[in-house]
């Protein structure tokens, strides 16, 4: 018999990750941001000191996430929601623009992005919305609440703009998959990614003729089963009707860096000087590394600042060029242990409200870090996604830390006992 006391065990094997992951990544922040003005390693007047702090105050968040009721997320999670989207919004008032974007409250020196902390919000209505109609999001009625849900701050956020924020919210629809909705969409969302790189690539002909023969191909493989044409037809009509919108989509819809970045991955564009940049220089760095790299504040692309902003987006390619193959697959490994981990202990939740929110931070965690890898080392375009736990920035190192703790939180709620 146990005393009236609540005790809750958290997970440490998702704190230890996180603790190493944060270190791993002031580390590279150090190199990539030292310079001669520097006076140690407390140097305050630095990004990598400005970055400390945030560290520091970082650990005061956690202990606060920590501290509240587990229910608290689950009760208030509307509350939460609400807020989020004022934050937002306010931003068209009383917001700070940075290179076109109006994405920050500055309050002097100190400057917050809501967009960050947005995130963690929106998993949390979603989990709230998902376990509160207990059903599965087969139902076309729930998934249009789900949707409103997603397209109310990414609509904000568009607005702002910051495309790299939005492209996040695609994450959402794993845990939405987990839950029932039908795996036709997961199917359809690829088909159409596909459909247009290919109409860029090789032209809206081709890539008519390619569906006219695939759609022919399919139909006559299956004519012993009676196949219904008309929906072969009516894929094949939408699915050239897409590839024809493409290109105005393209010319019209997307900003001119945008294209720029899908040219030049697309093979059609070398711009190392220009909009190419950044990754050109970043894949320089990471092939520098070789497999055990130059060593610690010793990779001359990083000390060179050949790649700029490097120890925001691209920190990645310092850990490549300074520490090699070996200490990139370090770093890839832990990212892809704290995933399968989050899953694992949300397969674990007694309720489901918990198993949507944890499937939700390892989806956005995923997203992030497929997505700035995959920037850094060339096979995307640049979409100005930080990698985790690893950039420089106070908000996106606070909104990681409250989007991750709130799940320690909920999931440590499963080992109490009174």
């Amino acid at each position: 018999m146990t005393s009236g006391k609540t005790y809750v065990r958290f997970d440490w094997l998702i704190i230890f990750i996180y603790i190493a992951l944060v270190a791993m990544g002031w580390i590279n922040i150090y190199s990539a941001s030292l310079s001669d003005a520097a006076k140690g390693y407390f140097d305050f007047t630095q990004i990598y000191g400005k970055q400390m702090i945030w560290i520091g105050l970082s650990i005061i968040l956690i202990i606060f996430v920590l501290a509240i009721e587990s229910k608290f997320y689950e009760r208030f999670a509307s509350v939460i929601y609400i807020v989020s989207l004022i934050s937002l919004i306010g931003l068209f008032v009383f917001g700070r623009t940075i290179a076109g974007t109006t994405a920050w409250y500055d309050f002097g020196g100190f400057s917050i992005q809501p967009s960050e902390f947005a995130k963690a919000a929106t998993a949390l209505a979603l989990s709230k919305y998902v376990s509160d109609i207990q059903t599965n999001m087969q139902d076309l009625k729930n998934q249009i609440g789900a949707l409103i849900i997603l397209a109310l701050p990414v609509i904000l956020i568009i607005m702002q703009p910051d495309p790299g924020s939005v492209l996040i919210y695609a994450a959402f629809v794993f845990p939405l998959y987990r839950e029932g909705l039908h795996g036709v969409y997961l199917l359809l969302a690829l088909f159409a990614i596909v459909l247009f790189v290919s109409t860029l690539a090789f032209g809206t002909i081709w890539v008519a003729l390619a569906v006219l023969i695939i759609a022919g191909v399919i139909y006559f493989k299956n004519r012993r089963k009676k196949p219904n044409i008309i929906k072969y037809i009516l894929v094949a009509i939408a699915s050239i009707a897409f590839a024809f919108s493409v290109s105005y989509i393209f010319n019209n819809v997307f900003k001119q860096h945008h294209r720029d970045r899908f040219n030049i991955l697309l093979g059609k564009e070398v711009d190392a000087r220009g909009i190419g940049y950044n990754t050109h220089q970043s894949e320089i760095a990471i092939s520098n590394g070789s497999w055990l790299g130059k060593g610690w504040t010793q990779g001359t692309q990083t000390k060179g600042n050949f790649v700029p902003e490097q120890h925001t987006d691209y920190i990645f390619s310092t850990v490549g060029e300074e520490w090699g193959f070996l200490g990139s697959m370090v770093v890839i490994l832990l990212f892809v242990g704290l995933i399968m981990r989050i899953i694992y202990r949300a397969e674990k939740q007694k309720n489901q409200f918990g198993r949507v929110y944890g499937y939700s931070v390892a989806a956005i965690l995923f997203f992030h870090f497929f997505v700035n890898i995959g920037m850094v080392t060339g096979i995307f375009p640049t979409v100005g996604i930080p990698l985790p736990f690893f950039s420089y920035g106070g908000s996106a190192l606070w909104g990681f830390t409250i989007l991750l703790f709130i799940f320690v939180k909920l999931d440590g709620a499963n080992y109490h006992y009174a």
